[in-house]
């Protein structure tokens, strides 16, 4: 019943993108057969005020129409565009996450089950909400305690949102799913994986405890940074679906007018800005990954405030590496390490040739040398890098085109403030600091480091490991011996598989007939 709905769901979502415009506006070079008749249908179909409109007009009002989810599954698909392309994804990064609030009554309800007190013990007043989002909204609210009384800001998720979104994720997958099946070209991309990410990225920001954990750890890593901070949290009175933090009395960051009448220096908080998110970047493996313009805010005293931590990105040491030393080596010029650093990393597989893949990272970087140090883009630099490495098979890596989406963001943000801005001079003291302390002979005790914990930790499971072995090599000649055997549970498991697999054939041709006509009445 439930895969039944999804179809249904589906026609919905593609009626709605066709009648506003979506898939029209959408490149049909490529498109043969059946593929190709559905693009010149939808064509057909979208509204006249819709023709007249941009791409990413279209998308908004398509998301709007759609609800919530779609919302998020814009937003997550603008940080992939290695999965709908660079165009597409700049239209997406574009949807506003506005929504119409709730009622009052149902922010209380929410705090009173997640937190287990009434409102009116945990907060001395609590007011209408100032803004609201795909998700969630947020109360401007007082605390008067010991101290005295102190301005916060509520967080409350969205009523019904989770059961719409799982309704609508099946939906999501089912597309995935189908790419899979019948669009070959899009097994490279791994379409269910990236229904997979979006389901647990969602998952972790529909829990606001999470969110309050990332804005701790964030507070503690730039606790010594100067000119950069995050709101505080309240934990007692934060749960799964409210969080209550540091109420932040500042300017938007986009208010550059703003900025100037207030007094503050706009080249200076551009370049707090550039060498903060590298910092975290390269120093933290962590870093605020949805740093554009509304979540941004510049305080009296001119520190950067960043709000809202429902998505961050994580790299490890080996990611942190690659970057560093790919970025390092451009400023060099040395085309060759940078290949190497690629290679070194197994990013490229290794029966490709250095030399060649060199030579196309020359491509890329000498064009760069010839411009003036203020125009050059670090994002754009990492846009066609990741371009080239497709053709030398390079593997979809999640962790580094969020972070260049985001420095993408970052970097527009830090143009906005000073369109002057010379990023590779911002950039200079935090790179350079960390490829000393991390690249020289520090790097040397630091990799011996982990390898001797490594190996203590080997010699500590070596007797778990060796029964496992033991155990592995009797199964396999047990099952050498008496064959391959399924048990009964195991066989009545693959026969149910089959049978829903054949329903679920029969359910699309319905639905398949049932759109038709659908779309018969609708013309």
């Amino acid at each position: 019943m439930n895969s039944f709905l999804a179809y249904f769901r589906l026609m919905r979502a593609g009626w709605v993108m066709a009648r506003e415009g979506v898939i029209a506006s959408l490149p049909d070079d490529g498109l043969y057969g059946p593929a190709r008749a559905a693009h010149r249908l939808a064509t057909l179909l979208a509204r006249r005020k819709a023709k007249q409109s941009d791409r990413a007009q279209r998308l908004a009002c398509a998301v709007e129409r759609l609800g919530p989810s779609y919302v998020k599954l814009g937003q997550f698909l603008a940080t992939r565009p290695d999965v709908v392309g660079r165009a597409l994804a700049q239209d997406l990064s574009l949807l506003q996450d506005r929504m119409d609030t709730f009622s009052m009554e149902s922010s209380k309800a929410r705090i009173v089950e997640s937190i287990g007190l009434p409102v009116e013990a945990l907060y001395s007043s609590f007011e209408p909400p100032i803004a609201a989002a795909s998700i969630a909204q947020v109360h401007p609210a007082e605390i008067r305690d010991d101290t005295g009384t102190r301005r916060v800001a509520v967080k409350v998720v969205r009523p019904g949102i989770r059961k719409r979104f799982y309704r609508d994720l099946e939906s999501f997958y089912l597309v995935a799913r189908m790419a899979e099946r019948m669009v070959p070209a899009s097994r490279r991309l791994r379409p269910v994986d990236i229904a997979r990410t979006l389901e647990q990225t969602t998952k972790i920001e529909m829990d606001f405890r999470l969110e309050a954990a990332a804005l701790s750890e964030l507070a503690e890593n730039t606790r010594e940074d100067p000119g950069f901070r995050v709101p505080s949290v309240d934990w007692a009175r934060t749960g799964r679906d409210v969080v209550t933090m540091e109420w932040i009395d500042g300017i938007k960051i986009a208010d550059v007018e703003e900025l100037k009448a207030a007094g503050h220096d706009l080249d200076h908080l551009s370049e707090v800005l550039i060498q903060s998110f590298l910092r975290h970047t390269l120093r933290d493996g962590f870093f605020h990954a949805d740093m554009h313009q509304g979540n941004l805010f510049v305080d009296a005293s001119g520190t950067i405030v960043a709000v809202d931590m429902g998505i961050v990105g994580r790299l490890g040491k080996k990611e942190r590496r690659f970057l560093a030393e790919i970025l390092y080596g451009f400023i060099r010029r040395d085309y060759r390490r940078v290949a190497e650093v690629h290679f070194e990393a197994g990013y490229v597989p290794a029966h490709h040739d250095v030399a060649s893949f060199a030579q196309a990272i020359r491509a890329i970087g000498e064009p760069i040398h010839g411009q003036s140090a203020e125009t050059i883009s670090m994002a754009k630099l990492l846009t066609l890098l990741f371009e080239v490495t497709e053709l030398f098979d390079m593997q979809t890596r999640p962790e580094l085109i969020m972070l260049q989406k985001t420095m993408v963001v970052v970097e527009g943000v830090a143009r906005l403030l000073n369109p002057h801005f010379n990023m590779w001079k911002a950039s200079e003291p935090v790179v350079g600091d960390w490829i000393a302390r991390n690249l020289g002979p520090v790097r040397v005790v630091t990799d011996l480091k982990d390898g001797l914990g490594a190996a203590v930790r080997l010699a500590e499971q070596a007797p778990e490991l060796a029964a496992r072995a033991e155990r592995l090599s009797q199964e396999l000649d047990a099952m050498g011996r008496k064959g391959l055997r399924f048990d009964p549970e195991t066989a009545e498991a693959i026969g149910k598989a089959e049978a829903r697999y054949a329903r679920s054939g029969r359910i699309a041709l319905w639905v398949i007939a049932l759109t038709a006509i659908y779309i018969a009445f609708q013309l």
